[in-house]
């Protein structure tokens, strides 16, 4: 019995690609896994996500419920797991100073695979998924509790366990000012499970000169955690005052 007709851009369940890619599941594709959550900040995880799209990088993209409120009040529009592509483009076009258009065509999508965040049967929440790694960026203090306390409660906080279980690396952005008592004590436990935990802390020594700049910091650090090649801000080379 002859298998059933595939189109050139459909996968063996018969779902179309939007675009071919000789990279994909099962042969050879391996992503970094972008988690956002629902702390401020989205403008952060839309840097990592452009740095790591232009550095060749293939992504999957997973979007917290409390993250999707956080981008509709952050940048005014949604994220809806219909219409993904779309709103993901307006996201990454978006500056941090808020014009729609400041990085417009910056980011080839083709390569992004996104998972909803109910779904517990993703590829990425099991540890035979090809992934590279993790960021989840930002990352809110319950986010850090769920990932710390190996609760999975949905595909963000799965993945990272299932990260760092399997000795990946996982870069952990945390978005929240003044840091109590217990989430101090999870950051220290995902310190010691093998995570980097990197507080979204804007350095000033880069010669910023307006909000993207300070955003580009943060995530061009955590790509320097994750091991990814970028060029978002000047590195320090020792010279006082260059940035003036």
């Amino acid at each position: 019995m002859e298998p059933p007709h595939q189109t050139p851009y459909e996968d063996p369940d018969g779902q179309p690609y939007e675009e071919p890619y000789a990279d994909r599941p099962g042969r050879g594709r391996r992503p970094w896994v972008v988690g956002v959550s629902g702390a401020s900040g989205t403008p952060y995880a839309a840097a990592v996500l452009r740095a790591l799209l232009q550095a060749g990088e293939a992504v999957d993209l997973v979007v917290s419920r409390a993250a999707r409120l956080t981008l509709l009040d952050e940048t005014g529009g949604p994220f809806r797991d219909a219409h993904w592509r779309d709103d993901l483009r307006r996201w990454l076009a978006a500056g941090a100073d808020g014009r729609p258009d400041a990085f417009a065509g910056a980011a080839d999508l083709g390569d992004v695979r996104h998972w909803a965040a109910g779904d517990l049967a993703a590829g990425p929440s099991s540890g035979s998924y090809p992934a590279k790694g993790m960021i989840v960026v930002p990352a809110s203090t319950a986010a850090v509790a769920g990932i710390a306390l190996g609760l999975s409660k949905d595909l963000l906080q799965r993945t990272a366990s299932v990260t760092l279980k399997e000795g990946r690396p996982l870069v952990v952005v945390v978005r929240e000012t003044p840091l109590p008592g217990p989430t101090l004590r999870q950051m220290v436990a995902l310190d010691e499970a093998g995570a980097v935990v990197l507080p979204a802390a804007p350095a000033f020594y880069a010669g910023a000169t307006g909000i993207q700049d300070l955003v580009d910091f943060v995530a061009g650090r955590a790509l320097d955690a994750a091991g990814v090649a970028h060029k978002l801000y000047r590195r320090w080379e020792g010279e006082l005052g260059r940035s003036r």
